[in-house]
């Protein structure tokens, strides 16, 4: 057995452990623990089904040698053990590229509800109307997503439309995982709506998908946040309510603000401000570890980076190409309506070609 085999093996044998624990009395009893290990259990378990598929085809492919390579088997028998052993051959070869792919290692983050972060940039009206389209295509494309949920934490839309700044949650099974390609400098070329002369117009807006933190990943003293309350107001300056319902926080270490006061209650305002702070905390320290990480391992993917241009919507060509890894699609207008699997699982691939070439060159 190959060495890549001996490490799937042994995922098999850890598999086979939790199952006793799991089924011990006395680790049930302990729900915090028993919870633990049966996510583990089930984590490791498409990689354990697919292992076992392997080892059931290749015994099967090895007793047919053994008929083909024995001398007393007669004619028609070495015909079937060669046919069948042809049909399992590929079969056997596409299983192991699965265990490859199931093998490489998985971002902890993935399984994550997020804080998104749409922001105009340049461009001036054009760039915020830009930013309403994106958080737009997100909505629709969250809609499509069974069992997510969204909620709006804060917003700054101006009275031409679309936002200056719109920060929102999103909550689901394997939001992270999805959603953490979006981060970036998103471009669109179009005529505006406010330009006369019919001339094409590059504006900008940036989007960031922040994991959202556990309390255990972030130590926030609360002695560090300075919190202020005002009265939220609306577009043109107008009153929501009349109340200081609206939540300022300010991290004084970091210099770090968060508004939040979308909620008519002052508790929930704060409550929603506190995941955002808490999660662009952890998504700061995050990137500082990426930072130290070597040129060789950085991700040619980029999947963080808030000054890279990553993707760019060309209305006249009815165009959507993604840089990072050359991809046209001309179905601009399905992109802005939430069609955008094709982009995320592109992406996806060659995150784990890339990850698989890492693999190789240990």
């Amino acid at each position: 057995m190959s060495s890549f085999m001996d490490k799937v093996q042994a995922v098999e044998n850890k598999f086979m452990d939790l199952e006793q624990q799991i089924s011990d009395p006395s680790v049930i009893a302990r729900q915090d623990e028993w919870q633990k290990l049966t996510k583990e259990h089930a984590s490791l378990m498409p990689i354990v089904e697919t292992f076992r598929k392997y080892k059931d085809i290749t015994s099967t492919i090895d007793g047919d040698k053994e008929i083909i390579d024995d001398p007393d088997s007669d004619d028609d028998l070495i015909a079937m053990a060669k046919e069948e052993m042809n049909g399992l051959i590929k079969e056997q070869a596409d299983l192991e590229e699965q265990l490859h792919i199931l093998m490489l290692p998985k971002d902890p983050r993935d399984d994550k509800n997020v804080i998104m972060e749409i922001r105009a940039g340049a461009g001036g009206d054009e760039a915020a109307l830009f930013a309403g389209d994106l958080f737009r295509m997100y909505m629709k494309y969250i809609e499509k997503q069974p069992g997510w949920k969204t909620s709006i934490i804060s917003s700054n839309a101006p009275e031409l439309g679309g936002f200056k700044e719109v920060v929102f949650s999103v909550e689901g099974s394997g939001v992270y995982g999805k959603l953490k390609y979006e981060s970036g400098v998103h471009r669109v070329q179009r005529v505006p709506v406010t330009e006369a002369g019919g001339r094409i117009h590059t504006s900008t807006a940036t989007v960031a998908v922040l994991p959202e933190a556990e309390d255990v990943e972030i130590d926030l003293n609360m002695d560090d946040v300075r919190v202020d309350y005002f009265r939220a107001s609306g577009a043109g300056g107008q009153h929501v309510n009349k109340t200081s319902s609206a939540v300022r926080m300010t991290h004084i270490p970091t210099g770090m603000v968060v508004e939040c006061q979308d909620e008519r209650s002052q508790l929930e305002n704060r409550a929603k401000a506190l995941r955002v702070l808490k999660a662009r905390l952890l998504d700061q320290a995050q990137q500082k570890a990426d930072a130290e990480l070597t040129e060789e391992r950085r991700s040619q993917v980029g999947t963080g980076d808030r000054s890279e241009r990553i993707r760019t919507y060309n209305f006249p060509q009815g165009r959507v190409t993604d840089h990072r890894i050359n991809l046209t699609l001309y179905k601009l207008d399905n992109i802005l309506n939430g069609d955008i699997d094709e982009f995320i699982q592109a992406l996806a691939e060659a995150r784990r070609a890339e990850l698989m070439k890492e693999a190789e060159d240990e």
